[in-house]
C-alpha cells in the first residue's frame, strides 16, 4: 500500500527543514512551521524501513482532537490542519527535555524495576510492585530530548535543574501542566473504556516567552493504554494486560533479537505484518475517539498534501 515516508516540498517563504523520527517539519519566514506527520515507524529510537499505512493521518488526526480537548489547559502551537497529515502552527523553541508521566509500572519503567532498580530519573518506586500495577500518584520520569539518530536519556528532576538545561520556574510549570494534561488525559480515555498508563509531552516558548505544548498528544506513539475491562483481574492473575499502544511493536521487534543496540539486525517486516500495524493504529484511534476512522485518498499522498497546504497558505 502507499505510504509517505519521506518529503522534499520547497513553499512559499520556506527557511529551513528538520527530519525527526516520524515528522518533516518546514520553517516559514511569517515564524510558522508546516508539520508533515509521515507513515514512518520508529521504536528504540530507530526508524524502520518500511512505513504503516495510514499512521501518519491517524497521528496527526487524534493529536488534533486531543490539543483541542486540552487547550483550556495549556495554549498549544496548533493553528490549523489543512491535510490529514499535516499540522500547521506556531514556531516555537523546544525545551530540550520530553516530560514521561507514568500512573502505572509498565514498559521501560517495568524493565528497570525487573532489573533491581527502585528510583527511575531521581523519583523513588516502592518495593514488592507487580508489573501494570498502578502507582499511588502518577511519577513523572523526564528524558533529554536527543537528536535525530540518538537515544533519549533518562534525566532526574535536579540533573535538568543542575545542568540549566531548563529553569526552575519554567520547569515547575513544565510540571504543572503535565500533571493537568495527565489527568485530563485519563478522564478522556476512561469515556470510551481506556486507562491512560503513561504518556510524553513535549513543550516549547514562543518568540513572546509563552509556554505551550507542541508536537502530539495521548497518541498511539507517545502515549499507552490499557483496556479498562478486565484490568483488575489480569493484574490479580499475572496476564499480560490488554493495551493499545505502539508496545505491541518493540514486543515483537523485541522476540525477533532487537532493541536498537549496536549490531543488531532490525527484523523483515512482512506485508503482512505491516498491514496489522496499520490495523492496530486504527483500532486504537476508533477505541480512543469513540469515532470511525475515515480513511483518506493515498493515491497521491505527496501530490495531495502539497495542494493542500499551498491552498492554505494563499488563503
Amino acid at each position: 500500500m502507499n505510504t509517505i515516508t519521506a518529503t522534499n516540498f520547497n513553499f512559499p517563504g520556506q527557511k529551513s527543514f528538520y527530519k525527526g523520527k516520524v515528522r518533516d517539519v518546514y520553517t516559514l519566514e511569517d515564524n510558522r512551521l508546516v508539520m508533515i506527520v509521515t507513515d514512518r515507524l520508529s521504536a528504540f529510537d530507530v526508524v524502520m524501513p518500511k512505513g504503516i499505512p495510514y499512521k501518519g493521518q491517524i497521528l496527526n488526526q487524534l493529536a488534533t482532537k486531543m490539543m483541542r480537548a486540552t487547550e483550556d489547559i495549556v495554549p498549544n502551537w496548533l493553528q490549523a490542519t489543512p491535510d490529514p497529515n499535516v499540522a500547521i502552527g506556531e514556531s516555537c523553541e523546544p525545551f530540550k527535555v520530553e516530560m514521561v508521566i507514568r500512573g502505572y509500572l509498565t514498559g521501560h519503567a517495568a524493565r528497570e524495576y525487573a532489573s533491581g532498580k527502585r528510583s527511575l530519573c531521581g523519583v523513588h518506586m516502592p518495593e514488592g510492585m507487580k508489573e501494570n500495577e498502578a502507582f499511588a500518584a502518577p511519577i513523572i520520569t523526564p528524558t533529554t530530548k536527543a537528536d535525530s539518530g540518538e537515544h533519549d536519556m533518562d534525566i532526574s528532576r535536579e540533573e535538568i535543574l543542575k545542568k540549566g538545561i531548563v529553569s526552575e520556574a519554567d520547569y515547575n510549570t513544565l510540571e504543572i501542566y503535565t500533571r493537568q494534561l495527565f489527568l485530563r488525559g485519563t478522564e478522556l480515555a476512561k469515556k470510551n473504556g481506556l486507562i491512560l498508563v503513561d504518556t510524553k509531552y513535549e513543550f516549547g516558548k514562543t518568540k513572546n516567552g509563552e509556554i505551550v505544548l507542541i508536537d502530539e498528544i495521548h497518541t498511539p506513539d507517545s502515549s499507552r493504554y490499557f483496556y479498562a475491562e478486565g484490568y483488575s483481574e489480569r493484574l490479580a492473575s499475572g496476564e499480560p494486560q490488554k493495551q493499545l499502544s505502539k508496545e505491541f511493536v518493540r514486543q515483537w521487534l523485541i522476540q525477533n533479537g532487537f532493541q536498537g543496540k549496536e549490531g543488531q539486525q532490525i527484523p523483515e517486516m512482512s506485508n503482512e505484518y505491516i498491514n496489522s500495524v496499520s490495523d492496530r493504529y486504527i483500532e486504537l484511534y476508533e477505541q480512543i475517539t469513540g469515532e470511525q476512522f475515515i480513511k483518506a485518498d493515498i493515491s497521491n499522498i505527496e501530490e495531495r498534501i502539497e495542494r493542500n497546504v499551498l491552498e492554505f497558505l494563499s488563503s
